[in-house]
């Protein structure tokens, strides 16, 4: 299973239920050095993963730019209107 969306990974977050232990800026660079390391790896697809990737520098842009209570809102209040 791959990650496509900024909203997958979102609710994946939330889903793991860490609370405020966790940061969400905190999870998504894990995230990220995960997958670069995946990088590494000959026999893996590179292409989700690069692609994985890019949504999480999108996740750490939105964390800057607007927070990240409003990112998680913004992303819990879609996929609510969603389901």
């Amino acid at each position: 299973m791959t990650i496509k969306t900024i909203q997958e990974y979102v609710d994946f977050f939330i889903n793991l239920n860490m609370g405020e232990n966790v940061p969400l800026l905190s999870f998504v660079n894990n995230e990220k050095m995960v997958l670069k390391q995946k990088l590494e790896y000959k026999n893996l697809e590179k292409k989700p993963i690069k692609k994985g990737i890019k949504i999480l520098e999108e996740i750490v842009k939105e964390i800057n730019e607007i927070g990240q209570k409003a990112v998680l809102e913004k992303y819990q209040t879609v996929g609510e209107n969603n389901g």
